[in-house]
């Protein structure tokens, strides 16, 4: 089951709640998105639920369209900020790979511009980083099986 709550404890839900500084780049009812800290690419931004959810092994198949809801907010800001999406990069670490644990997609451009480390960090197809497309697959398999 999903936690909806937020926990004051979580440094994403204390920028929700303007309580711990972030530069913004998107905000509405049911997301957030500011500038990663630590950025892969000249662009690197975190896209938030502003409930609090752990991690994608948190997500139901009633959460499906959630993701799909983050990946349209992405794609908006690489469009938004002068980005080409087959240049752009977006994905999720798996726990125990999430440095934060508050579900957060990742959007990183141009891609071609990632230094080789964070190339490595934000590798899809790996077992610690994975696309929208996969992680949303892995929720309908891992829900037809409970």
């Amino acid at each position: 089951m999903v936690s909806v709550q937020k926990s004051l404890k979580c440094i994403f839900c204390q920028i929700c709640e303007g309580l711990a500084p972030a530069t913004i780049v998107h905000q509405d009812l049911k997301y957030l998105a500011f500038n990663d800290i630590k950025p892969s690419a000249k662009n690197h931004f975190l896209i938030i639920p502003r409930d609090h959810i752990t991690d994608v092994k948190s997500l139901t198949i009633e959460t499906v369209s959630m993701v799909e809801e983050m990946v349209e907010v992405g794609q908006q800001l690489v469009k938004h900020h002068g980005g080409d999406l087959s240049n752009s990069r977006m994905g999720f670490h798996w726990p125990p790979f999430n440095s934060v644990k508050h579900l957060h997609l990742h959007v990183i451009f141009p891609e071609s511009a990632m230094s080789f480390i964070g190339r490595q960090v934000f590798r899809p197809g790996t077992f610690y980083f994975a696309t929208p497309e996969v992680t949303i697959d892995w929720i309908r398999k891992h829900s037809a099986s409970l």
